[in-house]
């Protein structure tokens, strides 16, 4: 067995997506569903009910009439909204440990994965893409690869970062080098793993190569312009936080100007004590 394979083998260590999650998913990407369908798989699970009402009442938010069930949450927030909510509180036990490989302390990763797929969220709905809550998924979940790959990336972190500094390298680049796998590349495995849709694993997989996208394809430059703004805001960096490439070309064919990228930014920081509320609610933390 090579290193790659048990590697890609302790993806089964990992907590499985929950049962909630794949139902969701499956309603969004269906163009035919309905509302109904999204309330109705929502409601029966109560730890995913109570913790999205606690959310959507929440100073994030900040609505004026407080929510009492699923259907007024989807009414009040809209499905796109509401299925990015329950990805959220479904997703989160995985990121939560410490991550010494990239020098990310507890809590730090999920911290990290939130924001990114909040800003992604707001740029998908800026952009008007068809599937913003794949958008959201795609980026909260894009760094699961990290989970499993920081043990690795802690041992080899030397040799690693010779690469970045002596040969210039990216990161990434010398993950695979090192390693013999980046953690883009065993993200895209783990979603392959928990059978999600070929565009969402596409996605995790070139969340830093967003020069792979096809021509006509945003929602890869999207959730990769989400990552670089959460890295310049200061959120999640750690160890490989300034070691990417950064494609400005990528950057100008969304029509992204400099005084986006700053209002973005600042946007952002004033959501920041919201977001850091938002983040302990979905834990279920009081």
């Amino acid at each position: 067995m090579t290193e790659i394979d048990r590697i890609v083998r302790e993806i089964k260590s990992l907590k499985p997506i929950s049962t909630i999650s794949y139902k969701v998913m499956e309603i969004m990407s269906d163009p035919t569903s309905s509302l109904d369908e999204l309330v109705g798989v929502i409601k029966y699970d109560q730890a995913t009910t109570a913790n999205l009402l606690r959310i959507c009442n929440s100073s994030y938010f900040g609505l004026r009439k407080e929510i009492a069930s699923v259907k007024q949450a989807v009414a009040y927030l809209g499905v796109e909204k509401v299925a990015c909510l329950v990805a959220m509180v479904n997703s989160g036990e995985n990121f939560r440990d410490a991550q010494a490989g990239y020098d990310l302390d507890e809590g730090d990763l999920w911290r990290y994965s939130v924001s990114s797929a909040l800003i992604a969220q707001d740029l998908a709905e800026k952009y008007r893409i068809a599937n913003p809550a794949e958008v959201f998924t795609a980026a909260l979940l894009k760094d699961i690869g990290k989970v499993i790959l920081s043990t690795h990336v802690r041992e080899s972190f030397d040799a690693i970062m010779r690469e970045v500094e002596e040969e210039g390298l990216t990161f990434l680049e010398a993950e695979r080098k090192v390693i013999g796998m980046d953690h883009a590349e065993l993200g895209a495995r783990v979603a392959e793993y928990w059978n999600f849709a070929p565009p969402l694993v596409d996605i995790i997989r070139d969340h830093h190569r967003p020069d792979r996208a096809r021509p006509n394809d945003l929602s890869i430059p999207i959730v990769y312009l989400a990552d670089s703004i959460c890295m310049m805001s200061g959120i999640g960096g750690g160890s490989d936080g300034l070691a990417y490439r950064y494609y400005r070309d990528v950057v100008d064919r969304l029509k992204f100007s400099e005084m986006d990228l700053q209002m973005t930014i600042i946007n952002f920081q004033e959501k920041l004590k919201g977001i850091e509320e938002l983040i302990k609610l979905a834990q279920g933390d009081e």
